[in-house]
C-alpha cells in the first residue's frame, strides 16, 4: 500500500497509521495576535506577562465570591425547578435578569455585529409574561 493513497480499511486519509498534516491553512494564533482591532475583549488566552485576574484565579481555585455563589445557586435552582440539565443561553439570561442585573453601563467589549444599549437600574426584568393577577395589582 502506498502512503497517502487512502488504502486503509476505510479508504480515507488518516485511517490506521496514515499521517495527515492538519496544519495546512492559516495559523489562527497569528491572526489573533496580529490584528489591529484589539479583539472583542473576550479572549481568555494569556500571552507572556499576562496574569489571571483575581476574580478568575479565585474561581478556578474553587474560592467563589458571594456573587459567583449566588449565580451558581440560582442556575442550579432553575435547573431543578424546570427539569433542565443544560439551560439554554436564554434561560441563563432570564436567571441573570431575575437576580436583578440590568444593563446600566457602557459595554467594555467590542462587538461589531451588536449595538450597545442602556436601561434604568430599576427597569423590570421583562423575561416572563405578566400574569393577570399582577396586572390588576399594577
Amino acid at each position: 500500500m502506498e502512503r497517502g493513497t487512502g488504502g486503509g480499511r476505510g479508504g480515507k486519509p488518516g485511517d490506521f497509521g496514515e499521517v495527515v498534516d492538519r496544519r495546512i491553512g492559516l495559523d489562527r494564533r497569528a491572526l489573533s495576535m496580529g490584528s489591529d482591532s484589539g479583539g472583542s475583549g473576550l479572549e481568555r488566552r494569556r500571552g507572556p506577562g499576562r496574569r489571571l485576574s483575581d476574580f478568575t484565579r479565585a474561581a478556578e481555585e474553587g474560592e467563589m465570591t458571594t456573587e459567583q455563589f449566588l449565580f451558581l445557586m440560582a442556575i442550579d435552582e432553575f435547573k431543578k425547578a424546570n427539569s433542565r440539565t443544560f439551560p439554554s443561553w436564554t434561560d441563563v439570561l432570564e436567571v441573570i435578569r431575575l437576580l436583578g442585573y440590568r444593563k446600566t453601563c457602557q459595554s467594555q467589549l467590542t462587538l461589531p455585529m451588536a449595538e450597545d444599549w442602556l436601561e434604568k437600574p430599576d427597569a423590570p426584568a421583562n423575561v416572563r409574561p405578566i400574569r393577570p393577577e399582577d396586572r390588576e395589582a399594577a
